[in-house]
């Protein structure tokens, strides 16, 4: 299940800040995705260690047959490859955190690129003469970001996302084919050689295009090639390995305290691997549902301003007309 993703405003930063964070945080940790995806590991090595620890005590106890070991070592290799470890999981978390940041840039640059073209649209194009197909153009540019989500996200019904941007021809055409962001890029490109306009004006909105090629891009680069495997997977053989010997290397100096120390440890390291896994995929992270729907309110209040601007300015033409004389001087 898809969670709901925010964008901050100044009510939520204040929330953010408080001091009070830390048990808000501490009381919802039950119903964190990070939280749940750790208890397979976390309990399994946990038990892990129950059994090298009773092992080792019937040993001690004499309960077992002499011949069999009392499972330790020393903690040397542990204080050697601690820091390996440490720098492990760092790098792998980092480089997550880049990925995210990447995402973001690139949708920050869609949302700003369909505002601005939307806006040279309103501002460019001849109600008089486009307005119709001037209409189907802006709800063409309001559809890509929506259909860039559904591209780049698991889960998503692109019919019922689109239901009340586009026309159902036009959305019958989007769901057919097999790339839907790419397709309304067409319908955005073909929209603009039918409007009468001067060619230089066609080629200025025509030019705001590209920042839609390159959001999809970066888009699916991201979706399609993670991390590289083997450094994901290095890490996670190295944590395995760590937490299954740790209850034989802290055996002298702990005892039944193993169990504990384990626990904490893969709680631990196992949740800060788990942070870089989850924002290693960045748009399930990212608020996409408010941006488009941002876009689409930012959009209508633009049209909605638009005619009201266009009305009060056409209305000063014709006041200032009338307080004129044909000559130019002031009628009295």
């Amino acid at each position: 299940m898809r969670q709901k993703r925010t964008l901050y405003d100044h009510d939520n930063w204040i929330q953010h800040r408080s001091s009070l964070r830390h048990l808000r945080h501490f009381l919802s940790s039950l119903s964190s995705r990070v939280i749940l995806s750790l208890v397979p590991p976390v309990i399994a090595f946990t038990s892990f260690a129950a059994i090298i620890a009773s092992y080792n005590s019937a040993v001690s106890f004499h309960w077992l047959p002499g011949f069999f070991p009392v499972l330790k070592a020393s903690t040397l290799p542990y204080q050697l490859t601690a820091p390996a470890l440490a720098l492990l999981l760092v790098f792998r978390t980092e480089a997550s955190y880049s990925r995210f940041e990447e995402g973001r840039k690139a949708w920050m640059k869609v949302i700003a690129g369909t505002n601005d073209l939307a806006r040279q649209v309103l501002s460019g194009v001849d109600n008089s003469v486009n307005a119709p197909l001037k209409r189907a153009l802006l709800q063409y540019i309001m559809a890509f970001p929506v259909a860039l989500k559904c591209h780049v996200t698991y889960g998503l019904d692109v019919r019922q996302e689109l239901q009340n941007v586009l026309e159902v021809d036009d959305l019958a055409i989007v769901l057919n084919s097999k790339h839907r962001p790419r397709c309304i890029i067409e319908f955005i490109s073909q929209s603009l050689q039918l409007l009468k306009l001067e060619e230089s004006r066609r080629n200025t909105l025509e030019s705001k295009i590209s920042c839609f090629h390159e959001g999809i891009g970066i888009c699916e680069q991201l979706l399609g090639i993670p991390i590289p495997l083997s450094y994901t997977r290095l890490t996670s053989r190295f944590l395995v390995l760590w937490h299954l010997t740790l209850p034989i290397i802290l055996w002298d100096d702990c005892h039944w305290i193993v169990v504990p120390a384990t626990f904490i440890s893969a709680a631990s390291l196992f949740c800060i691997e788990e942070v870089g896994v989850l924002i290693e995929e960045p748009f399930p992270m990212l608020a996409l549902d408010e941006l488009c729907k941002l876009v689409h309110n930012n959009i209508h209040e633009a049209i909605a301003t638009d005619k009201i601007i266009h009305a009060q300015l056409t209305a000063k033409m014709r006041n200032h007309s009338k307080e004129h004389s044909p000559n130019g001087r002031p009628s009295s």
